[in-house]
């Protein structure tokens, strides 16, 4: 995720705070969260576009495990400057029909191991994988990507995963049900003043702990995203915002749902709101002891439970 993301449109978002409910069992595994953290964040050199030996470690390791949740597996390896870089997709349920995508982008940027961004999506996505093995059946495929070359310098560019898998699903009149871009979910801090904002006194009225998780998404994005906020809201354990802007709001489109708007698919994005809270962000800081576990497990049940329920 970039830096610069203005949530201004927060005021024009749903209620702020989840009603208090009572926590389900929980199914995420929080050792194979951390388990697939450690994998990700000790690479020979950070996993970003110049070192695409780690790179490719990275996605050898996504690779087998979802293999072993039980997921139908495909590559789509694709040319950029030279070099061979892949998004790795695993498949659960029907292999027509219509289709849910939930991605996660592996890769980092800069000299930095990047815990939570985007360790936190990446191992988010594997325990939803592990999770969904272990469905008798879905009645709609559910697609899971973990995308390369999401940072810059290719932010925004058609050499992004995100953009080479949303486009394949276009060319091919594939029929998305929605998009769900899973982008930084493990750093939460109760004490007061530890969420910023773009604006003073939207801490007014979203609070100044950086306790909850967000999903947001622009105007005109559909029923999906109406009804994926409602429902992850309403399954979680962890108190959740839902943010809703106009498309060309700054920030509102940075991750790898904005390549899904460009070929009119729905798409939200789930986070943890990246450097409003966490100031480790792109920085060699960013590493797995800063990260909270149980969150980050609360955030993959209510996932599977939304998932389950549409």
């Amino acid at each position: 995720m970039l830096p610069k993301i203005c949530f201004a449109a927060f005021l024009l978002s749903h209620a702020a705070l989840s009603p208090v409910v009572a926590a389900p069992p929980s199914a995420a595994d929080t050792l194979r969260l951390r388990q697939h953290l450690v994998a990700l964040t000790t690479t020979p050199e950070p996993r970003n576009y110049r070192h695409l030996r780690s790179l490719n470690q990275a996605a050898d390791y996504i690779q087998r495990q979802l293999q072993a949740a039980g997921a139908r597996l495909s590559e789509q390896p694709y040319q950029v400057q030279g070099n061979t870089y892949r998004n790795v997709i695993g498949s659960f349920g029907p292999e027509t029909g219509p289709r849910l995508v939930i991605g996660a982008h592996y890769d980092v940027c800069g000299e930095q191991p990047g815990a939570d961004d985007n360790g936190t999506g990446v191992a988010a996505l594997l325990e939803l994988a592990r999770l969904l093995g272990q469905q008798p059946g879905l009645p709609y495929r559910v697609e899971l990507v973990a995308y390369t070359l999401e940072e810059p310098p290719f932010f925004r560019t058609q050499s992004m995963g995100s953009y080479v898998h949303a486009k394949s699903l276009h060319d091919a009149g594939v029929e998305v049900k929605g998009m769900v871009a899973l982008e930084m979910l493990g750093y939460y801090d109760d004490r007061k003043r530890t969420q910023d904002y773009p604006f003073g006194p939207l801490r007014l009225v979203y609070g100044s702990r950086g306790n909850y998780v967000t999903v947001a998404q622009k105007f005109g994005n559909g029923r999906f995203g109406r009804l994926f906020a409602r429902r992850y809201k309403t399954q979680a354990a962890l108190p959740v915002r839902r943010f809703k802007a106009p498309a060309w709001l700054p920030g509102i489109d940075f991750s790898d749902h904005l390549n899904y708007w460009q070929f009119n698919y729905p798409a939200v994005l789930l986070t943890d709101t990246a450097f409003y809270r966490n100031k480790h962000y792109h920085e060699p800081t960013d590493t797995l002891d800063r990260l909270d576990m149980r969150r980050l497990g609360q955030s993959v049940d209510a996932l599977l439970a939304v998932v389950l329920g549409l």
